[in-house]
């Protein structure tokens, strides 16, 4: 668990979020049963604000669920258990906070850089293909999300076997 703990912790910090606030994610899916904050600070040895500041990150992102025992008034946290429904969600959070911003600036900026006539044609198609690419992985994405579980795992399987259906050799 430790070195679970620590490397998740690692990539966390290598995919832009907190180490600390991967490190509890990684904690809490691993044991799969509520833990309060207390429980979290002792068993990781960390701060007690960084805890609370990680477990609310990790709930904005919609990992992490609160729930409550009867006769303590302490908050316990536990994390979403099923790997494709993390990983979804996870992807989701990515897609909103990073591609979609992107996109729409992409989009702007390529209407800018249209009407902009001291923008060479040059700079104005890289902004465009950028933007295009954009948004074809933006629409890849809404597509393969409304897929059936068991489609996606089918897909994700072939791998590069798909290409055949689509008239290319690997």
């Amino acid at each position: 668990m430790q070195k679970y703990i620590l490397h998740w912790g690692e990539m966390g910090s290598r995919w832009g979020v907190n180490r600390t606030v991967a490190q509890i994610h990684a904690l809490l899916y691993l044991v799969n049963k509520p833990l309060s904050a207390d429980e979290i600070v002792e068993t990781l040895s960390v701060a007690r604000s960084n805890v609370s500041n990680s477990l609310r990150e990790l709930q904005n992102w919609g990992l992490v669920d609160v729930s409550h025992e009867l006769g303590d008034r302490r908050d316990y946290y536990i994390a979403i258990n099923d790997t494709w429904d993390m990983l979804m969600t996870i992807l989701e959070e990515r897609m909103r906070r990073e591609v979609n911003p992107i996109h729409k600036i992409l989009r702007e900026c390529a209407d800018d850089a249209q009407n902009d006539k001291s923008t060479d044609d040059e700079t104005v198609q890289r902004i465009k293909d950028m933007q295009v690419f954009i948004e074809t992985i933006s629409e890849w994405y809404d597509q393969m999300k409304g897929l059936p579980r068991p489609t996606l795992l089918a897909l994700l399987k072939m791998g590069a076997g798909v290409a055949k259906f689509a008239g290319k050799r690997t």
